[in-house]
């Protein structure tokens, strides 16, 4: 087993936290958000579940080429590992291997139940048929890549004794990193820290060369504590999400581990290799991706994380800042920065801020998001790295435009009825004026838009708030709707129906506008899946992926 005070990090965003239901990315946003989770020092990156769909594996391919090798003149060294999932079956494990070979350090993670429940409910097989299967397949695996990762899916509540024998197996069969879920986040931190401590010590053939990972969910709300439980006992790979999106209630957050570890290094005497200062930019992509707003008393990321308000607080933190703050905002990237560029900065200096801020823009690209800025400059005084944020996502990883808003004009107020009259370009080049009213702005400007476009859906979720300060605030949206025709989609192998969700992000200075962004931007999703069949058996409802 690996024993050293350093503790990877799998990042598993992209696979187990698209699982989340409306949380599905575009490839675009996907290699992205890959992008930036190697920007921040991510040590293994899970890039998806290749068998899903032919999207999805698309879209690990293009991670392993494009974040998976080093850029001329960069080490190997700091490229990180890419990964794909893959369920205990030679189609998975080749679709797996398809699309991460890419990569100059690919990995192949594959599962199998181990609990009784799981075993014969879900499986339906002998405890013997499961230690036949993971010894067949990690073997097979093993034969397509060097890197091979096995997890016993739903661990926390399997026998321990048997898990020795399955995990005994694994590692006889070649695998090198072995990944103890707790699958539906069941167990206390005493149990968690008890069941790696044990197969540490119990699992046969178990040597310095073994990785043992955890992977813990938060439907008791203990992911993080048993994380660091399984730490302690000796574990040196935590997987994590941004966020702590997930299936049901959510993964372990990578930014409390992470934080954790660095604030509480003299208990626990250990380190990551992430770049803390970028978490807070990470944490607002994936939340604009995934339409997942993060609530304000969120941990490490949320917006009153360094928000003080109780008097006695305020009079500790003017006194000395440690009273109430046990790190810095900055040390996770929640800088005070005012005053980044303004109307009369030119596109040098807009290269130049945004390459710090991690977006490499070719000269097309950049044309866009220059002429972008001028427009936000010439409304907003004050323009920080925020607005900047909100100003690419918006600009450059959006769905490929269906319908654009070209124009929009509302009316409201205590006389008369709101009224919104709507302008798009749709994907025939012409432009469709409709005229609606509701009973506010944004309902009127959705039934406009509704009517051009025809798609009927159910509006789940609608959140609005200010990302910048001032009365010229950039104003942020996020939607998530849900189709009615044509989206139902049966489960590969329960052939359960279920309809799917779609996130939706529109930034501008005016609300009414952002709205509209937003719904849009859900919309050309929920277009895009029905017309041309992308994703058509999403990973987050295929058969067995519940390890995480």
């Amino acid at each position: 087993m690996t024993k050293n005070n350093y503790v990877k990090i799998f990042d598993t965003t992209l696979r187990d936290g698209e699982q989340s239901p409306g949380a599905t990315m575009t490839s675009a946003e996907k290699l992205e958000v890959a992008r930036s989770l190697a920007r921040m020092g991510v040590d293994i990156i899970e890039a998806g579940f290749p068998a899903a769909s032919p999207d999805d594996l698309e879209a690990v391919r293009r991670i392993a080429l494009e974040v998976g090798r080093p850029a001329p003149g960069e080490s190997e060294a700091k490229v990180p590992v890419i990964a794909g999932l893959a369920r205990a079956n030679k189609s998975d494990i080749d679709k797996a291997w398809e699309a991460i070979q890419g990569a100059a350090k690919p990995r192949i993670h594959t599962f199998l139940a181990t609990s009784a429940i799981h075993m014969k409910h879900k499986l339906k097989m002998d405890p013997e048929e499961v230690v036949q299967r993971v010894s067949e397949m990690v073997a097979y695996a093993k034969s397509k890549c060097e890197d091979v990762e096995f997890s016993p899916e739903d661990a926390g509540r399997s026998d321990p004794e048997f898990l020795y024998v399955v995990l005994g197996e694994a590692i006889k069969s070649g695998a090198t990193t072995l990944n103890i879920p707790d699958t539906v986040g069941y167990t206390t931190p005493d149990e968690y820290f008890a069941l790696i401590d044990g197969i540490i010590k119990n699992t046969p053939g178990m040597h310095d060369g073994i990785t043992i990972s955890v992977h813990c969910h938060d439907d008791l709300g203990m992911a993080t504590a048993n994380t660091l439980a399984g730490i302690r006992a000796g574990a040196r790979q935590a997987e994590v999400t941004v966020n702590g999106i997930g299936e049901r209630a959510g993964n372990t957050s990578m930014e409390e581990v992470v934080m954790a570890l660095r604030t509480r290094k003299p208990i626990f005497n250990l380190e990551t290799g992430i770049d803390t200062r970028q978490i807070a930019r990470v944490s607002k992509l994936v939340s604009n991706y995934t339409g997942i707003v993060v609530q304000p008393n969120k941990a490490i990321v949320g917006a009153n994380a360094f928000a003080h308000e109780a008097g006695i607080h305020q009079d500790g933190m003017l006194k000395h800042q440690t009273t109430y703050e046990i790190m810095r905002p900055e040390d996770v990237g929640v800088n005070q920065t005012k005053l980044v560029l303004g109307k009369h900065s030119g596109r040098h200096a807009l290269r130049n801020r945004l390459a710090e801020m991690g977006h490499s823009l070719d000269d097309v690209e950049l044309d866009k998001a220059f002429a972008r800025f001028k427009e936000l400059a010439d409304r907003k005084k004050v323009i920080t790295d925020v607005d900047l944020e909100a100003l690419i996502a918006d600009e450059f990883y959006r769905p490929r435009d269906v319908y654009i808003l070209d124009g929009m004009q509302v009316t409201c107020g205590t006389m008369g009825m709101p009224t919104a009259t709507v302008r798009l370009k749709g994907p025939d080049g012409k432009l469709h004026v409709f005229a609606a009213m509701g009973s506010g702005p944004v309902d009127a400007a959705y039934k406009a838009i509704d009517h051009i476009v025809k798609m009927p859906n159910t509006l789940l979720e609608f959140n609005v708030h200010a990302i910048t300060e001032g009365i010229d605030a950039l104003g942020e949206v996020t939607v998530r709707i849900q189709g009615q025709d044509g989206l139902h989609t049966m489960d590969a192998q329960s052939e359960i129906p279920y309809q799917r969700v779609f996130g939706g992000h529109g930034a501008d200075t005016d609300i009414i506008v952002a709205s509209a962004k937003a719904y849009l931007n859900a919309l050309n999703k929920l277009i895009i899946a029905q017309t041309e069949g992308l994703n058509p058996t999403p990973a987050n409802h295929l058969h067995g992926v519940m390890l995480g």
